[in-house]
């Protein structure tokens, strides 16, 4: 997982994007939880439980990767989908890939052809000097082996020497700031960070690599595999009051959307760039009591990540234990099992690209139960999409604040009646998600 990036750091000014980050009352983290208020008729109910309804643009904006050069697209038919350090050295290796979904290579090996991803209309981020990358890689998880700090950098990188002098100083900064020289301004780069900026660090260190280095960010914490990520310095001091979580609030699909929403809260200006969600779709983590993902947590970890505000999905395509290493899960026999979820939970996400592009809804929907979710506004129609927050699931009931007459469940073949604005579905564990769209409803005149 870790590796060391060799190119250069600029500083950034960021400038607020205009329509970005319209924030509702109940702020960016968490789910609206509306309670029955005693003593009130229906009527007065349903006026108390009415907010503010506005639009939110998606962070960074619909045309973000447009300021850069030979950059993403800005389609809003293209959704990123990307796998973490595969390679391609071989012809046959970018149309299966393409097969199953993906369309973007994150750190694309050093030994790759580039070329062999645009042939199949897919695009690489790469760290590596490699022509035709469509964007800079900077160094992986460099807050948790180099520490948040400017000391000086030594040159070695994780597991190979001492990376920072003196001894037991951080030097994350340093590094970043030395890999981004001589990058262009019109260049995109991208950081993928873990445990230091999601657990350990000071939310002003976390900030900084967040901020300062990259254009585009993600961070990997693996709810679902990782035999540590439930201890009292992790998972427990986020989520747990500082001690050990019960693997029915660690083993969590709804943690991988804390993940993404603990990098949006971080961003200065707010919602002023990408992040993306990270996902194993494996075994990687090679302690003999470590979880492998099952195909129905990798969904809802995915969907996840998109409720609560992800601009794209990567998957860690390598296994690093269980019956089956290897460091190409998605093409190999290993994969067998998981490749057919990769493939739906992706042709999904193209079938709804348009959808995740389009801006937010915020306090369209309002929802009482065990769920997370967002909504979002496309050509006129209002989606919802859903997912459970707890591990027993339950009923959730959603009120329909801009009207609406019943509710399409997406890719399920059924519908759900409207009854005095609202419906109800229930969610049947913790891995649950739903996806709706609103029938005979509108945008409450937005």
């Amino acid at each position: 997982m870790n590796n060391e990036h060799a190119f250069g750091p600029r500083r950034r000014a960021w400038l607020l994007i205009p329509g970005l980050a319209l924030l509702t009352v109940l702020g960016l983290i968490g789910t609206y939880v509306l309670t029955h208020q005693f003593g009130m008729n229906d009527a007065e109910q349903k006026k108390s439980l009415q907010i503010p309804v506005s639009i939110r643009q998606v962070d960074g904006g619909p045309n973000y990767f447009a300021r850069f050069q030979n950059s993403l697209p800005t389609s809003a038919e293209f959704f990123p989908i990307g796998i973490w350090q595969e390679s391609l050295t071989d012809p046959s290796d970018s149309p299966r890939d393409s097969s199953i979904g993906i369309n973007v290579y994150v750190d694309l090996t050093s030994n790759s052809e580039p070329a062999l991803a645009a042939a199949q209309h897919s695009y690489a981020l790469v760290s590596a000097p490699l022509s035709g990358g469509a964007g800079k890689v900077l160094s992986d998880e460099v807050d948790m082996w180099a520490g948040a700090g400017n000391a000086e950098w030594t040159g070695a990188g994780p597991g190979t020497g001492q990376a920072c002098r003196p001894a037991g100083q951080g030097c994350g900064f340093t590094i970043q700031r030395e890999l981004l020289k001589g990058v262009p301004e019109t260049t995109l780069t991208y950081a993928n960070y873990g445990k230091g900026v999601t657990f350990w660090q000071s939310p002003q260190d976390a900030a900084v690599f967040v901020n300062e280095f990259p254009d585009l960010v993600s961070a990997d914490n693996y709810w679902f595999t990782d035999p540590n990520i439930c201890g009292p310095s992790e998972g427990g001091s986020a989520l747990g009051g500082g001690v050990l979580l019960p693997s029915e609030q660690c083993r969590l699909a709804a943690n991988y959307g804390w993940t993404v929403e603990k990098i949006r809260t971080l961003i200065s200006p707010s919602g002023s760039k990408p992040v993306w969600g990270f996902v194993e779709v494996g075994h990687p983590f090679g302690e003999e009591d470590a979880p492998t993902i099952t195909g129905e947590e990798l969904r809802a970890a995915v969907w996840s990540s998109l409720i609560h505000g992800a601009r794209g999905i990567v998957y860690f395509n390598h296994n690093f234990g269980g019956p089956c290493p290897t460091q190409h899960l998605l093409r190999e026999p290993c994969g067998d099992s998981i490749r057919p979820h990769v493939s739906a939970i992706n042709s999904q996400l193209k079938a709804l690209a348009p959808v995740l592009n389009a801006p937010f809804l915020d306090g369209a929907i309002t929802a009482t139960g065990p769920v997370d979710y967002s909504t979002k506004l496309f050509n006129g129609e209002v989606f919802v999409f859903a997912g459970a927050n707890k591990a027993s699931g339950g009923a959730a009931t959603f009120q329909l604040q801009c009207g609406g007459s019943s509710v399409v469940v997406l890719d399920e073949n059924r519908k759900i009646p409207v009854v005095d604005g609202s419906f109800t579905d229930t969610f049947a564990n913790g891995n649950a998600v739903h996806l709706y769209r609103i029938e005979g409803g509108g945008s409450c005149g937005l």
